[in-house]
């Protein structure tokens, strides 16, 4: 293949999340959160899992932030927990809570790496969930709060702020079906979850701006949807049906400061959308500096008129008319299709349907079964992953929606980094531990850290800036 190299400030990083990797989950003062509740709920996370030690980031960030300095990364989207910096969801805020992210944020910027905070990445307080969760219209409210009280302690250093991770997972999954924390099965819910947190984000990115904050955003879970009969009009309307739940809901609101016509005729044949107060879009719409994108998979679906498609509560209202077709091809080790491709795809659509926002890539990654490789020989550099993990896959994938989003540049997309997912091998939600997306390999008894190979890849495109 030849040679690629990106524009010369291209920000290249990795991204966690606090829940996935913090551990520490009742030190200094920290409430539980939904998926302490969640994973202790039976057979709802693999084998019983939990987070509760994860790999131990909390105390042992230090040797995580040399690890990325190490490995030459420039920029570091970690998430806050909210339940360690306010136990409750509402009222005084944790100082030991705080002091954990101060001392992270310091650290990163004394090794040059950019700290880019994420408010909010699924770890819902488990108070606030007993009074409603994101179907509650308080919630949001006491988010631009807790916003507000992060950016007053770290706001003099950190200068990038997201305020949700992927609110389709929040409320879908999580309201939807269930299968994700707080398990809650109710398609009614779902959708007023989904408002509740982008009325949130409003809220808190007009609190974010009012402190002074340098740059504001959101990072979405768009789907590049595709048709499986490109000629079928019953596709196309499959299409334009789960398109409108997994992208235009949130983005057009977003952006165009007003929910899809056809999204919300969907809605109110499911609930009424009482939730949905006069100047809510508007608040929805504050401008933002930057549109976060997190890729890893297309999304296939056919028409079914006959009743006979499954949609599941994941979408709610296409049970019985749209089938999601089975991933084909070279898969991931969550079953997920590889189809670089469609990042291509997606990051074009943005740009043309939304314009004028810059866009990251703040996600992407694969899961792969890895294996050891042997003790390192006398002739053998450390770089090609001696003694750890040759994680030959992950580099493939890695390398193919790398070039497919320096072409989504070519074409005039206004791109300005890209984020690995994830750093470490992590508690992966329902799948729990035995799905390992980190391009540095965790031994979850002793803590060891093990770059793969796959880091050191990396490395060496951050060096180069470039394939």
């Amino acid at each position: 293949m030849s040679a690629l190299h990106f524009p010369e400030n291209f920000r290249w990083g990795t991204a966690t999340a606090a829940y996935q990797i913090e551990g520490a989950a009742r030190d200094d003062g920290r409430g539980p959160s939904i998926w302490d509740t969640f994973s202790r709920t039976p057979g709802k996370v693999y084998q019983g899992h939990t987070g509760d030690v994860a790999c131990d980031h909390y105390h042992r960030y230090a040797d995580d932030v040399e690890l990325m300095a190490g490995l030459g990364i420039q920029t570091y989207r970690f998430s806050v927990s909210w339940p360690r910096v306010q136990p409750d969801g509402t009222g005084p805020v944790n100082p030991r809570g705080l002091d954990f992210y101060d001392r992270l944020v310091d650290a990163l910027l004394a090794r040059g790496i950019d700290p880019m905070v994420t408010l909010y990445h699924w770890d819902l307080p488990q108070t606030l969930q007993d009074r409603g969760g994101w179907a509650a219209r308080e919630t949001a409210e006491h988010f631009a709060d807790y916003a507000a009280a992060v950016h007053g302690r770290l706001g003099d250093r950190v200068d990038s702020w997201t305020t949700l991770n992927e609110p389709w997972c929040s409320a879908y999954l999580g309201y939807g079906n269930g299968v994700h924390a707080p398990g809650i099965a109710d398609p009614g819910a779902a959708f007023t979850a989904v408002h509740h947190l982008l009325l949130g984000h409003g809220l808190a990115a007009r609190a974010l701006h009012a402190a002074g904050a340098g740059s504001v955003g959101i990072t979405l879970n768009p789907a590049d949807v595709r048709p499986a009969d490109p000629d079928s009009a019953a596709d196309a309307a499959a299409v334009r049906l789960v398109d409108g739940l997994h992208n235009r809901i949130f983005l057009d609101p977003l952006f165009r400061a007003a929910y899809p016509e056809d999204v919300l005729e969907h809605v109110a044949r499911i609930v009424p959308p009482a939730f949905l107060r006069d100047g809510d879009e508007k608040v929805i719409a504050t401008p933002i500096d930057l549109l976060g994108v997190n890729y890893y998979a297309p999304l296939y679906v056919a028409g079914r008129p006959d009743g006979a498609g499954g949609g599941g509560g994941a979408f709610p209202g296409t049970d019985g008319a749209v089938e999601f077709l089975p991933p084909a091809g070279p898969l991931t080790d969550m079953g997920w299709m590889i189809e670089p491709a469609g990042l291509t795809r997606l990051l074009e659509r943005l740009a043309t349907d939304y314009p004028g926002v810059p866009l990251m890539i703040t996600e992407n990654g694969a899961a792969f079964p890895d294996h050891a490789a042997p003790p390192a020989g006398p002739d053998q550099p450390a770089t090609e992953g001696a003694g750890g993990v040759v994680d030959t896959d992950r580099i493939a994938y890695l390398d193919g929606h790398l070039r497919a989003a320096h072409e989504a540049i070519a074409r005039g997309v206004d791109l300005r980094g890209y984020l690995v997912w994830s750093l470490l091998d992590n508690f992966e939600w329902a799948e729990g531990f035995r799905k390992r997306f980190g391009i540095v390999h965790v031994d979850y008894r002793t803590q060891r850290r093990t770059p793969k190979a796959s880091a050191h890849w990396y490395h060496q495109v951050i060096s180069r800036n470039g394939l």
